[in-house]
């Protein structure tokens, strides 16, 4: 009975690995990652061996060894994932979940049909099938679960799978079997399918979360680009009037110049000069780059500031061609831009500076914020960025922050000195 249980649990680990082969990205090559794998399989493989026939019967062994086998498991989809982070706990122990799962399914099988061969081979079957399910039906949503910040905190989520696990140990293993308890072989099959369903219903619904949240942003990027281009279409409107009233009064101020040069008053010369040049240079329409769709923002952006009485100190060099999304790219500035605002608008007039810093060639992206804050600011664990005190969607701004950063291979930090925030975005192309 323990070779058929060694041989079952083996099979479950191969399985286990190719899960977590499959749903978590990648921070090595392809070759070190399945070699990773197999390691990990054979050493929790071996465990079984010393559990059920080194220390068979004693139960003390059994949990100090489970449990290493688990710890095993997850530093080993900790270590070959690229983010490294809770989300990543989650799907490990997600794996766990699944592939107990058909071990169970196993067991039942042998003991419906008492066939230990037979019964291996359907178990094997029935995890090659749930395998393929969740390749089809979860995989994307799992990959773009790693890869979005559209969870702050997923710690909770951890605890699904945690729970699923024990009762299937409690239920089908420890301290009686299923040989010892066939009775509940039913209702196990039940809390099997139960879990499949919760699975892709929780990642479906993250999946849509996420989708919602894009689309607000995106909402909010249009809705900040209409406005500006409403107040450029403004400022073209105001200008063209002004100019005509300048053009047409041009004759006026050429002959009180002639007036004033044939009475040898040539400082009243230079005020009307002076006077020309400043309505002039009052209708030139504001530019602070190149590219069409962030010169908007900038413009509303900084319209916002000085309604506030906010100065800001500007460093801009974006060209009309930019190696990045226009869109995606200029959705971040305008977040970490009114971020400061909003940290800044309500102190005294000496502290209501911003200095903003936006380049992006094409060698290069870099994009910083600088601002005084009175407020302790709460930084994540995970991302060790701020985390917002605001309901809602307040907050998913850093997190498309991070998420752009992420997608284009760029690094993004924060830094509090003294009572002044800094935030940095950067990419090297």
């Amino acid at each position: 009975m323990e070779y058929f249980t060694i041989l079952c649990y083996g099979i479950s680990h191969i399985f286990l690995m190719l899960f977590i082969y499959f749903f978590i990205t990648h921070r090595f090559s392809k070759k070190i990652t399945i070699l990773l794998c197999c390691l990990s399989a054979a050493t929790i493989s071996l465990l079984d061996v010393c559990k059920l026939v080194v220390f068979g019967g004693n139960a003390i062994a059994y949990i100090i060894i489970t449990v290493l086998q688990i710890f095993i498991t997850q530093f080993t989809a900790l270590f070959i994932s690229k983010k490294r982070s809770v989300r990543v706990l989650f799907l490990g122990l997600s794996a766990s979940s699944y592939v107990i799962a058909g071990s169970i399914v196993t067991i039942v099988l042998r003991i419906l049909t008492g066939n230990p061969l037979l019964a291996l081979a359907g178990g094997g079957a029935v995890h090659l099938a749930f395998l393929l399910v969740l390749l089809v039906k979860v995989r994307d949503i799992g990959l773009r679960f790693q890869e979005k910040e559209y969870i702050k905190n997923c710690w909770g989520l951890c605890l699904i799978p945690i729970f699923f696990y024990c009762s299937f140990c409690f239920l089908a293993f420890f301290p009686h079997t299923l040989y010892d308890n066939p009775d509940n072989i039913l209702g196990i099959l039940f809390f099997i399918v139960t879990m499949l369903i919760s699975y892709v219903i929780a990642l479906g619904y993250m999946e849509s979360e996420f989708k919602n949240n894009s689309i607000y942003w995106k909402n909010m990027l249009l809705e900040s680009y209409v406005q500006g281009l409403e107040n450029q279409q403004n400022l073209v409107i105001q200008a063209e009037k002004n100019l005509k009233i300048l053009r047409h009064d041009m004759r006026h101020y050429c002959q009180i110049m002639t007036s004033l040069m044939e009475q040898k008053k040539y400082d009243k010369v230079e005020e009307v000069i002076e006077h020309i040049q400043n309505v002039e240079q009052e209708n030139v329409i504001t530019k602070y780059c190149n590219n069409l769709v962030v010169n908007i923002i900038l413009v509303n952006m900084i319209n916002k500031a000085q309604s506030f009485g906010i100065r800001t100190n500007l460093d801009i060099l974006v060209p009309r061609k930019i190696p990045v999304n226009d869109y995606e790219f200029t959705l971040v500035v305008a977040n970490l831009f009114e971020n400061a605002i909003e940290c800044v608008k309500s102190f005294d007039e000496a502290r209501k500076n911003i200095k903003v810093k936006v380049h992006c060639t094409e060698d290069y992206l870099l994009v910083h914020t600088e601002n005084e804050y009175q407020e302790e600011i709460e930084l994540d664990s995970v991302t060790c960025l701020p985390q917002s005190r605001k309901k809602g969607n307040h907050g998913l701004g850093m997190q498309s922050a991070l998420s752009f950063t992420e997608q284009i291979g760029g690094t993004i930090g924060c830094q509090l000195d003294e009572g002044t925030f800094q935030i940095t975005i950067y990419a090297k192309f």
